[in-house]
């Protein structure tokens, strides 16, 4: 049996998160067509989410193909995600959506589903992350400020577009919200990773160069950039603690002393680091996964902290890592 809205709740929300409510159901994305005008007929700079787009994005998840924060809008990282999904099914990877390109989807099933929120999922948060590195170093965690933020990374959704298929529900223990099933993590070995810093992604590939997953990418920015040539992977840490040194790296505010701020989602490296050969520099998540390739990172590799898990579960010690472009 559903669950009904109080009528409080509903006298909190706006006209205007009332006709999201209305407009943005599960059903609309379950039922949603994916045809070759997709793309065309929205943008990054529209106002809502387009059902046919998250349903999209679940979809190239689903293949191994990231398109990043699903969050149901068209843009640069959805037409990589559709380049390296073709590339996998040995098409020309120009990034349209074609009808060759939908029919070559995974099974079009169910991609919202309805979730319990556990007390597990109420545990562990902080009450909010401060900007300043000296006062993230005095905390025990960099954990999540609520359980919709959890809720968000563990379904590699924006936590908008979760807000938006919820938006009565307050996120307390019992409730049952609507997620999006991303499907499992990619497996296989990684023999080689390639950082495609002009494209800003990062490709994996099997011993005999088999895409086996891509990923969005932020690699380095203008100011500090990102490495050149081919490294290794040394070894990989999950949620580890961040030693921020301004001598090294970059000043943070006016922070000028060596500071090691603990490790969680919210953390400068986000929950996992893939350290390479090159001395300071690796692969890792970030705090900000809706700006995986919007805006620059210290000269490392970033990537959705759900990516970079991904990637860390499929690399060993000796991987070769190659920057081009």
């Amino acid at each position: 049996m559903k669950n009904k809205v109080p009528l409080a709740a509903l006298m909190l929300l706006s006209p205007a998160a009332l006709a999201n409510a209305q407009t943005l159901q599960p059903d609309a994305i379950d039922g949603a067509s994916i045809t070759p005008t997709l793309l065309e007929r929205t943008t990054e700079t529209s106002d809502k989410p387009d059902p046919a787009i998250v349903r999209l994005q679940v979809l190239l998840d689903r293949a191994g193909a990231s398109p990043g924060v699903i969050d149901g809008f068209a843009g640069e990282n959805v037409a990589k995600a559709i380049a390296a999904f073709e590339t996998m099914q040995g098409l020309s990877a120009d990034g349209t959506l074609d009808a060759e390109v939908i029919g070559r989807l995974p099974e079009q099933t169910t991609v919202v589903e309805p979730y319990v929120i556990s007390e597990d999922d109420a545990q562990g948060l902080v009450s909010e992350i401060p900007e300043d590195y000296s006062e993230q170093a005095k905390m025990a965690q960099l954990g999540y400020t609520s359980v919709a933020e959890k809720l968000a990374e563990r379904f590699h959704m924006d936590i908008d577009l979760l807000k938006a298929l919820n938006q009565t529900s307050a996120f307390s223990v019992g409730d049952t919200v609507s997620v999006v099933n991303p499907g499992p993590s990619t497996q296989g070995t990684v023999k080689r990773i390639e950082a495609h810093r002009r494209t800003g992604q990062i490709v994996a590939l099997g011993a005999d160069d088999t895409l086996i997953a891509a990923y969005p990418a932020t690699i380095g920015s203008r100011e500090t950039p990102s490495p050149s040539g081919t490294h290794k992977v040394k070894g990989v840490a999950r949620m580890p603690p961040y030693v921020y040194n301004p001598k090294i790296n970059f000043k943070q505010g006016d922070n000028r002393k060596i500071l090691t701020l603990p490790g969680g989602p919210n953390g400068p490296v986000g929950t996992v680091w893939i350290d390479l050969s090159k001395p300071t520099y690796g692969i890792h998540g970030t705090p900000e996964p809706s700006m995986i390739d919007k805006s620059g990172s210290h000269g490392c590799v970033r990537l959705t902290n759900w990516d970079a898990e991904e990637l860390a579960g499929m690399v060993k010690p000796g991987v070769i890592v190659e920057f081009v472009d």
